[in-house]
């Protein structure tokens, strides 16, 4: 009898132990592995952060490039100023002008307009003109400016004398109206009086209706 409920409990013990099953074990992670790990995430931010480094200093050596640019461009532009201003001052050559007291001044940069016959408005074709005068007088703010009206022979004097007028004060308007200031600028007619071209013939008349600009002494 005795050796029945051994063998029984025995019994029990071994069924108890399968049911419950053998404990877990807990895994560890290899350390080896994690460190591994941690040293890569820092090569890659390290490297991240070098690239980075990299960039901003290309970027800022660009940048200097550019500002490098643009300092001789200004320093190229200020020496074509200066040119041009010395190329105006070579042109200019003076002469005496009838009713003005001393001599004027003339150049060839500040270039004539024509007319059509009989008329004063400033043409389209010289429009251009107009406007490279006016740039011109823009760039040399303390020159004063005479507008002459001409015409050709046609006509009577007294005619044509009140025609130079108009045509005179149209260039003038003209140029105040490009940014001008009137003050620098005064108009007067010769009518007939002083043909660019003394021929008789629609070339000649055709050159001898004109605005002139002539510089006034200072």
């Amino acid at each position: 009898m005795i050796r029945k409920s051994v063998v029984a409990l025995a019994l029990i013990l071994c069924l108890g132990l399968v049911l419950t099953g053998c404990p877990k074990k807990t895994v560890m992670k290899d350390e080896p592995t994690v460190k591994k790990s941690e040293d890569a995430a820092a090569r890659a931010a390290a490297e991240r952060a070098e690239r980075e480094k990299a960039e901003k200093e290309r970027e800022a050596a660009r940048e200097r490039e550019r500002e490098a640019a643009r300092v001789r461009e200004r320093e190229e532009a200020a020496k074509r100023e200066q040119e041009k201003a010395k190329e105006f001052e070579k042109s200019l050559v003076a002469k005496k002008q009838p009713g003005i007291e001393g001599e004027v001044l003339e150049s060839k940069l500040l270039k004539d307009i024509h007319f059509d016959f009989d008329k004063y408005d400033v043409r389209p074709q010289d429009a251009q003109i107009m406007k490279e005068n006016a740039a011109l007088l823009t760039k040399h703010p303390t020159v004063k400016i005479q507008v002459e009206g001409h015409c050709d022979e046609r006509g009577t004097a007294e005619y044509n004398l009140a025609l130079g007028e108009r045509r005179a004060n149209s260039a003038k308007k003209y140029l105040v109206s490009l940014g001008i200031p009137e003050n620098r600028l005064s108009a007067i007619s010769y009518g007939e009086e002083n043909p660019l071209d003394p021929a008789h013939n629609e070339e000649a008349w055709a050159k001898n209706r004109r605005a002139h600009f002539v510089i006034l002494p200072k």
